[in-house]
């Protein structure tokens, strides 16, 4: 049966790849791929044999390929797609090739792998029971906080990518939009140099601020819980207008 194989790929580090995507690698006719040279170390790193057809789908050409994809499909060939990291279709390209298949009743299969969301929502500390992935926030100060602001007042976590050149600018939006919460900046997760800041948005933005950081950046924010935020510290003349307000 013709099948579109979605095929999660390392975000870093090239062990992470299960026994399962290296098979499924090495049987698909055909490949499409966010980035073929990417995706060659790839290949080359676990002996996988090349496919017959391997060509690039990426953000620019995504529309055009699929006449591509459905002919070898039709066919009866079996396609693969994979971005440069983790799955494609989220927050890379392969969201096209995905519904078009569902669209035209062609199986689709997703081979599980490793994600930067999950990785950097355990890494960060925060709580894991309920969270949004918001993908990459726009650039612009007004969009962003409206962005933010969507989900400002709601208990659940939040999972960002952001470029690490944007890194302060992103915070200092989330400090002014959603207060000054637990959060946590995640760079170059599972590689040699990966590294994780934790704290409050203030803090962060203070400990970042004029660093030079490069890499891919994850960006974990808690959710509208008192425990998560900051509360301002209050002097003794706070404290007595409390109890007399109490009756006390």
């Amino acid at each position: 049966m013709s099948t579109l194989y979605v095929i999660a790929t390392p975000i870093g580090n090239l062990e992470d790849v299960s026994d399962r995507a290296r098979r499924t690698l090495a049987e698909v006719d055909a490949l499409a791929c966010e980035d073929t040279r990417r995706t060659r170390v790839l290949l080359e790193r676990h002996e996988i044999p090349r496919p017959a057809h391997v060509f690039p789908c990426h953000e620019h050409n995504e529309e055009r390929v699929w006449g591509r994809v459905l002919g070898l499909l039709t066919e009866g060939a079996s396609v693969g797609i994979v971005s440069n990291a983790g799955y494609p279709g989220v927050s890379d390209p392969g969201y096209v090739l995905i519904s078009r298949a569902v669209e035209a009743g062609i199986r689709v299969e997703v081979i599980p792998g490793p994600s930067a969301v999950e990785t950097a929502l355990l890494t960060s500390g925060l709580p894991t029971s309920s969270y949004t992935f918001k993908g990459f926030p726009p650039r612009k100060g007004g969009r962003l906080r409206t962005f933010l602001g969507q989900d400002g007042d709601l208990p659940h976590t939040q999972v960002f990518f952001e470029s690490p050149m944007r890194i302060v600018k992103f915070l200092a939006a989330a400090l002014e939009v959603l207060g000054d919460r637990r959060a946590a900046v995640c760079i170059e997760l599972t590689k040699k140099f990966e590294r994780v800041h934790r704290g409050y948005i203030s803090d962060l933005i203070e400990e970042l601020t004029d660093r030079r950081i490069k890499g891919e950046v994850t960006i974990v924010v808690a959710g509208n819980h008192p425990k998560f935020t900051r509360q301002e510290e209050r002097g003794p003349e706070a404290a007595e207008a409390e109890v007399v307000l109490a009756g006390g």
